[in-house]
């Protein structure tokens, strides 16, 4: 029997064959402050004594809602589930509304927030919420108490021990660990039950695909780590004996790197395409012939194979490349990085390509809260990498395509089910397999590709088919297209909404000494924009059947955020909002 069973035994696992100076290192007051895997687990245990003191019993829920990643993040969830409790993870960024929803739904008994702005969110709704019993803040925080305050309290009954080993004695493999609320594009937030099995297996079969260099690894980690996705992450790096640094914000990714040069991160593909409009934009402003050189050094890496099988000739030419250009883009993220694995939404092949040839390989994945999340990742060795796939699935997985061409899973890491919803449950898991609501196809060779969202695929008033996620993707490689939505269910054609990139557009008009105008609501309604816009859809159209092309475009002044709702906290457009938000140009596009 494997002796990791349960979350809380990869610290101990880490103890035993890494223990790390530095398992956990964050920015305090601007120094790198590092806690050990000692006192990582010191501290999780006297937290679950605090917990133990307070009347905390298996099964109780407690919220834990951080707006960036942090080292008492890991401590607490370590030391909620030791006791048979369960953590509720939240995102800081949900409305008030949801917020409350989720409280009241899992019937959370305490909270753990980070700061001043989620305090006044959870005392909003706190009267409302019957179960909960108190909130501690990790930052020191006037008239809330203070997480250190339960370390202390744990500190103080150290007698309470034994208590703390026989609660974790009583959690099975089997038992319920999570409820991670998943920010549904519609209708309310849903509950998935994820157990300590569910975890601790995709945990240990992903983890033969992870590049990891042999020594200390140092791992770069920014994505909400209430996500799944991150989460899992972290509970492999503790058992690979990497170093998690938390990065102080997505906005200081590029300083930390340089600070800490990572061997590894994982990223989702908005943060990818933003990284390099950024590169290309400074590239443009290149003078000649530095500028001539750098165009080049993309254009060989947009032709880029994996396995060398371009030949001797083109190898040369990306050498160069990576002499003249791609070293110093891994010498923006620290020098160090050996890859980056993303997931949450599809990547451009294109991008694949480019960051893969310049060194900074993108390992790109598919997965699911509901399946913890892994189901498929490529990896570069064995000849496991295929661009514009997800890789194929992992060990103890086993994925097939249904008649209509929906992804269906099996494996351990499928979840229980939704929290108190047996119907939408059985909607899902049905005939031995979870359905993910995904189109997709398995090639010849073993690689899963993502084809689109049942939901979302559409049929126009001809009968035609139509999948809106890969227009997005192709559309979304123009630097002047930030965001867009493509729609169509039921009229006579496809037609889009769209989000400029307004900074892209600026220059685009100084450029040509154009008055577009300064503010969104100008840009967004100036013919010449929307003109040159549709101008690169067209471009694009021509991958596409006739049918699928998008004929018309109106854009948004707005632009598309997740504290706006528009966006979910992955960054993916949540499309009936969008839809719901501009009715008006959805009306304009097809003369409603």
């Amino acid at each position: 029997m494997n002796e990791i069973t349960r979350i809380f035994d990869f610290p101990y696992h880490q103890l035993k064959k890494h223990n790390l100076s530095k398992s956990l290192v964050m920015k305090r007051n601007h120094v790198w402050s590092a806690t050990s895997t000692e006192e990582y687990i010191y501290q999780a245990n006297a937290i679950s004594r605090a917990l133990i003191k307070l009347g905390v019993q298996p099964n109780d829920k407690i919220a834990v809602i951080s707006s960036t990643n942090r080292t008492e993040w890991n401590i607490v969830d370590i030391g909620i589930l030791q006791t048979g409790a369960q953590n509720v993870p939240i995102y800081p960024t949900i409305s008030h509304h949801d917020f409350e929803y989720i409280f009241n739904h899992a019937e959370v008994k305490y909270c753990f927030l980070s700061d001043n702005d989620l305090l006044e969110k959870v005392n909003e709704i706190k009267d409302n919420v019957p179960t909960l019993e108190g909130i501690y803040s990790f930052e020191e925080i006037e008239d809330c108490k203070n997480w250190t305050e339960l370390i202390e309290l744990g500190i103080q009954n150290e007698d309470l021990q034994p208590d703390v080993e026989k609660r974790k004695d009583n959690v099975n493999a089997d038992d319920l660990a999570t409820i991670i609320y998943t920010s549904g594009t519609t209708g309310t937030p849903k509950g998935v039950m994820l157990s300590h099995k569910n975890i601790v297996s995709n945990v240990l079969d992903s983890h033969p695909r992870l590049p990891f260099v042999e020594g200390e690894t140092r791992v770069l980690s920014f994505l909400p780590v209430c996500h799944i996705f991150e989460r899992m992450l972290h509970y492999l790096y503790q058992y690979e004996g990497a170093t998690i640094y938390f990065a102080e914000a997505i906005d200081k990714i590029a300083d930390n790197a340089k600070e800490i040069k990572p061997h590894f991160m994982s990223v989702v593909p908005r943060l990818l395409e933003k990284i390099f409009d950024a590169i290309t934009a400074k590239g443009a402003e290149l003078p000649f012939p530095k500028r001539q050189i750098f165009f080049w050094a993309v254009s060989v890496a947009e032709k880029w194979v994996p396995y060398q099988e371009n030949g001797a000739l083109y190898e040369y030419k990306l050498k160069i490349a990576n002499k003249l250009i791609f070293s110093k883009w891994r010498e923006a993220l620290g020098g160090e990085i050996s890859a980056m694995v993303s997931g949450s939404a599809p990547l451009q092949p294109r991008l694949a390509r480019i960051f893969t040839a310049a060194g900074l390989s993108v390992m790109e994945g598919y997965g699911l809260t509901e399946t913890s999340p892994v189901i498929a990742v490529n990896m570069m060795k064995d000849r496991m990498f295929k661009i514009g796939t997800v890789g194929k699935p992992i060990r103890n997985v086993e994925v097939k395509i249904a008649d209509d061409g929906e992804i269906l899973v099996k494996g351990p890491n499928v979840m229980l089910g939704y929290n108190k919803d047996p119907k939408k449950t059985a909607e899902v898991l049905k005939d031995g397999y979870f359905h993910t609501g995904d189109k997709g196809e398995i090639d010849s060779e073993g690689f899963l590709k993502i084809t689109g969202r049942k939901k979302e695929i559409f049929k126009t008033s001809g009968g035609k088919y139509v999948s809106p996620a890969l227009l997005e993707n192709e559309m979304k490689q123009s630097r002047f297209i930030e965001q867009i939505l493509v729609v169509g269910e039921g009229e006579k054609m496809p037609a889009a909404i769209v989000q400029p990139n307004f900074e892209f557009v600026l220059e685009w008009a100084r450029r040509h000494d154009l008055d577009v105008g300064s503010s969104f609501e100008e840009m967004a309604n100036n013919p010449k924009v929307k003109e040159r816009i549709f101008q690169e859809i067209d471009e694009r159209n021509h991958q596409f059947g006739k049918w699928e092309q998008i004929k018309k475009i109106e854009l948004t002044p707005t632009v598309w955020t997740i504290d706006n709702g528009l966006l979910t906290p992955t960054l993916k457009p949540k499309r009936n909002v969008i839809l719901d938000h501009f009715k008006n140009l959805y009306n304009k596009l097809y003369d409603k």
